[in-house]
């Protein structure tokens, strides 16, 4: 906003132009000088503000899908969330991360190049804690990973890689492998120093232990899709692929998806005892009369009830009843 002046400023002014201490030419001269805008060759600016906010767009949907995933893997609340998506120089990010670290090198198909994910080494530890049946708490002293530890941690980062294609389809369909696993961030040399990098760091939560992701994608990379890193294409795309002809897809790909069934006869319950001196003629009475209609279990729920019988030489059942759903308050 422009800054407005008082009464007596603007008596002022006149005063000092009628005067002649100020010079009216001299200020249109100032006025018509172009600004010098402070620009480091060092650090080229090389994403616009548009293509941070699409970066931070498709990395708020993968931090999410991401706390999902690990809230179910770990049985703990995870909470994630994007604090920053910015860019720095490869030698600038490097001396920001401590060592060792866990730095996982990913493959990010068809875009050339390789990214990096790197896991706080507070948050990796706490991480396969609880995986291997811990509480999920972070060692005192920081240290390298052992083997057993690298390989539980690349099953982990795999899966966590999977999430990252449903967000990126609306720019491109990647592909993310884990290639490898670092430890140090001397060894871990994918660019010169110089070359920039985009930094998306996701703060997560698991219990009492706060720790941050870190996704780092070279500039070159990323150069190939540049001109679909906007908010307008982003949207736009996403709007396309829910075509009739792609819920038509999704529906058929539905029906014909194949899920068991089982027809339960009866259940019961004996003791261990009972169960070691089972032998040949010994009855287990089911609690269900010879009559009575048997459940059919779709999955992992009661959704009918049939007779038995014979189909053309096979063993078959006879939906007669539809069970009625009741609902967890109820």
């Amino acid at each position: 906003m422009s800054e407005v002046l008082s009464q007596n400023e603007i008596d002022a002014l006149l005063s000092a132009l009628s005067s002649g201490s100020v010079n009216a030419e001299e200020l249109k001269e100032e006025q018509s000088k172009k600004k010098v805008k402070v620009y480091d060759f060092r650090r080229p600016s090389k994403f616009s503000k548009d293509q941070l906010h699409t970066l931070q767009v498709i990395h708020d949907t993968y931090s999410r899908a991401l706390s999902t995933f690990l809230s179910a893997q770990l049985r703990m609340p995870v909470q994630m969330e994007v604090l920053s998506v910015e860019q720095l120089t490869y030698e600038e990010f490097m001396r920001s991360i401590p060592n060792p670290t866990i730095l996982n090198i990913c493959s990010f198909y068809p875009l050339e190049g390789n990214i990096i994910m790197e896991i706080n080494p507070n948050l990796g530890f706490a991480l396969l804690d609880r995986l291997l049946g811990g509480q999920g708490q972070a060692p005192l002293k920081i240290r390298s990973l052992t083997e057993i530890e690298e390989t539980v941690m690349e099953r982990i980062v795999q899966r966590m890689l999977g999430y990252l294609t449903e967000p990126w389809e609306s720019i491109i369909e990647i592909e993310a492998n884990l290639e490898r696993v670092e430890t140090n961030p001397q060894f871990t040399q994918l660019v010169s120093p110089a070359e920039v990098m985009m930094i998306i760091s996701i703060e997560a939560k698991l219990g009492d232990v706060l720790g941050m992701i870190n996704i780092c994608i070279p500039f070159l990379v990323l150069e190939p899709i540049m001109d679909k890193l906007s908010v307008h294409f982003y949207y736009s795309s996403s709007s396309q692929k829910r075509n009739p002809e792609n819920m038509s897809l999704i529906q058929h790909k539905l029906e014909t998806t194949r899920i068991p069934v089982k027809a339960i006869l009866g259940q019961n319950s004996i003791t261990v005892q009972d169960l070691l001196e089972l032998s040949v003629g010994d009855v287990i009475p089911l609690r269900r009369r010879v009559g009575e209609q048997l459940d059919l279990v779709i999955g992992e729920h009661t959704k009918f009830t049939g007779k038995p019988g014979i189909n053309e030489g096979k063993l078959a059942i006879q939906v007669c009843r539809v069970v009625e759903e009741v609902m967890d308050d109820e």
